[in-house]
């Protein structure tokens, strides 16, 4: 498992959703070179969102070609029967959605029963009463700005101030707080500013480069990383 010492310092996690699917490999390298602090992995099931993407196969594929930390997002239901194989692939987050079946605290368990950090993901439509009781199984929160299912959404505004509710109700506590759908220059400083850490970004980060062209990948990422940055308190904008 990758080392993760918890800091709330703004970390970039690039979605492989939006990268060359022919080219993973080069592209987890790529963007881990130009910058990303996480690489975000989108698994769908084509059931629980309108889309199907990929599973524990391709995550273990790619695990050799990370050297940092992979997120991976598991918008799944059901989740329990498949943790496992993601932990295997080498996940080092493994978050399932409050939404995906009705024991969400055993998915938790589970998870961290493997020895991988648990997160806890909600759509843009869940309120946060239901994260009270469960925020000593997690170590990150992901808050969908999008309906899940698809890249390239826009942001959904009304999600800021479940965020910034989010980070008051967290306290002290060492939870990430990742934002997922719609990250831009413009919108990452509305979610560092309400007390997001963690800025999931896909076409954002990859439009314009590619692994012959990897160096728009770092300046789309030190872009959406300033613009967060300058929203922090103490920070000159």
């Amino acid at each position: 498992m990758t080392p993760m010492p918890f800091d709330r310092r703004i970390k970039i996690a690039p979605s492989i959703l939006s990268a060359d699917f022919a080219r993973f490999g080069a592209e987890c390298r790529a963007i881990e070179d130009q910058g990303a602090d996480w690489v975000h992995v989108d698994v769908m099931d084509g059931h629980f969102v309108p889309n199907l993407t990929f599973g524990p196969a391709m995550c273990a594929a790619i695990r050799p070609h990370i050297a940092g930390v992979m997120d991976v997002h598991l918008m799944i239901a059901p989740v329990d029967p498949y943790i496992q194989a993601f932990a295997d692939a080498g996940a080092d987050i493994i978050t399932a959605h409050l939404e995906a079946g009705p024991h969400i605290h055993r998915t938790l368990q589970a998870i961290r029963a493997t020895g991988k950090k648990a997160g806890l993901a909600i759509n843009p439509g869940t309120g946060i009463d239901g994260v009270e009781h469960l925020l000593d199984m997690v170590d990150l929160i992901c808050v969908m700005t999008v309906n899940p299912g698809f890249g390239g959404q826009k942001f959904i505004h009304s999600q800021i101030a479940k965020v910034r509710s989010l980070r008051a109700m967290i306290g002290d506590r060492p939870i990430h707080i990742e934002i997922d759908g719609g990250i831009t220059t413009e919108t990452a400083p509305l979610m560092a500013r309400a007390g997001a850490d963690v800025l999931v970004a896909g076409s954002a980060v990859f439009k314009g480069g590619s692994v012959d062209a990897p160096d728009v990948y770092g300046a789309n990422i030190r872009a959406i990383r300033q613009s967060a940055e300058s929203a922090l308190p103490g920070t000159m904008a």
